[in-house]
């Protein structure tokens, strides 16, 4: 049923002050996790490759060994999503609306609609990082996992037991990214964690952490290492508002891999109805978010 007389019946007589309801949009926070990219196809797909293993010993007079391995071992899918949204209004409640400037026919929110959707399905990726999504393929585990498969060996971007926020679990995983992230033959990856991404429940702590230069939470003179251990956080931290548990944090690192692209653009389109008078009005946009490389980020997930 279209927008009609009786749902503004307070904007067809003079005398109101004013109109509320509108108010201040979150800035974007999808874009400080995820790279844009443009896209031209309805599935976009990604080849994580094997390149040579480490060189062997050679013996004089011996043969040189060879590594014939290379080649292609998991392929990432991202398939766009149809984001849509539309209202219709009647001519009455258009032509009898005395605070049109306020409450204008054509723009009820849709672009704040379509904003936070967008960052809905961005914090969707991390929220669901612990399940394997059969669609995106890959590897056959989830995005964060303690089993990521690499020639011979598996490689964890979580850990066996999940720890709250706190100094030493900051830096055991800032350690464990740049000590245990290898590429699928086994070679050592220059990884480092480079931002710290937390629920507004943990932005505190995050505080606490990142943002005092002598060792959190003593009465040490100590200097505070998260500043510096393996080149420390250089991009600070972000909270992010739509993350759905509030004890789980997450690491960025220096390795592309989460993966926003943009199949078309927020657009949106009117017109009236010939039959009805009606004005009609829609949003739509198409887009996926999702990942190509684990490596991009570790996770803790506590639960309390």
């Amino acid at each position: 049923m279209a927008v009609n007389l009786s749902a503004i019946k307070d904007l067809l007589l003079p005398g109101l002050r004013g109109i509320t309801g509108k108010y201040d949009q979150i800035p974007s926070q999808w874009d400080k996790i995820f790279t844009k990219h443009n896209s031209k196809m309805a599935l976009e797909r990604t080849a994580d490759m094997r390149y040579l293993g480490y060189a062997q010993l050679k013996n004089e007079g011996g043969q040189t060994s060879f590594d014939n391995n290379a080649g292609e071992r998991f392929v990432y899918n991202q398939e766009h999503l149809e984001i849509a949204l539309g209202y219709a209004i009647t001519r009455k409640a258009i032509d009898d609306n005395l605070y049109k400037t306020q409450f204008h026919p054509s723009n009820l929110g849709l672009m704040e609609s379509f904003s936070q959707t967008k960052e809905i399905y961005g914090a969707n990726v991390l929220n669901t990082a612990q399940t394997y999504n059969a669609s995106i393929g890959g590897d056959g585990v989830a995005l964060c996992s303690t089993s990521h498969p690499i020639d011979g060996s598996t490689v964890a971007n979580t850990p066996v037991t999940q720890q709250d926020l706190n100094e030493g679990s900051l830096l055991n995983s800032m350690i464990a990214v740049r000590t245990n992230f290898r590429d699928n033959a086994g070679l050592k990856v220059f990884a480092r964690a480079r931002k710290l991404i937390v629920p507004p429940q943990l932005e505190p702590i995050a505080i606490r952490l990142t943002k005092t230069e002598l060792r959190p939470g003593t009465a040490d003179n100590d200097v505070n290492a998260i500043l510096s251990t393996s080149g420390g956080l250089p991009e600070g931290y972000i909270v992010n508002d739509y993350l759905t548990s509030a004890y789980a944090w997450f690491l960025l690192t220096n390795i592309d891999g989460m993966s926003y692209m943009d199949r078309v653009p927020f657009e949106t389109d009117m017109q009236v109805d010939f039959v009805t008078d009606n004005l009609l009005v829609k949003g739509y946009a198409r887009y996926s978010f999702s990942y190509y490389n684990w490596r991009a980020i570790f996770g803790n997930f506590p639960t309390s």
